[in-house]
């Protein structure tokens, strides 16, 4: 039986430029770097994120865009700490898709490596609640 979620990999160019990511914009605190060590296929540093694992690899990032994404929960109260905090990066915006009343705020936007993440005030009940109504 699947428990949840273990860890969450990124494949990054540079481990450095990643990690500014990962702690300016989710406040993500550094639990480990295998520095110039390479225990798994490259050098990695580890990150957690709300409590979840994230690890980030060196290695050839995304060279296009998609709509995949991973999405981190985050108050509504919040929402403007976040999108300043993507500004001063200077990180790439995506408009977010048109959503319905009652199903929650989103920020959209792509990290340096090309990684598409999404920052969501609503929880999946509000969704199916909302899409139910």
């Amino acid at each position: 039986m699947v428990e949840g979620v273990s860890h969450i990999t990124f494949i990054v160019k540079d481990l450095d430029r990643a990690s500014l990511f990962f702690t300016k914009v989710f406040e993500g605190k550094e639990v480990y770097s295998s520095g110039n060590e390479k225990f798994s296929l490259s050098r990695e540093k580890f990150f957690l994120v709300g409590g979840q694992w994230i690890a980030i690899m060196e290695g050839e990032a995304p060279v296009s865009r998609t709509y995949g994404h991973v999405a981190f929960k985050i108050k509504d109260e919040d929402f403007k700490v976040y999108e300043q905090r993507i500004n001063m990066l200077g990180l790439d915006c995506r408009p977010g898709r048109p959503r319905v009343d009652g199903e929650g705020s989103s920020l959209y936007f792509y990290d340096f490596d090309n990684h598409l993440f999404e920052l969501h005030t609503g929880t999946l009940a509000q969704r199916l609640e909302r899409y139910r109504a």
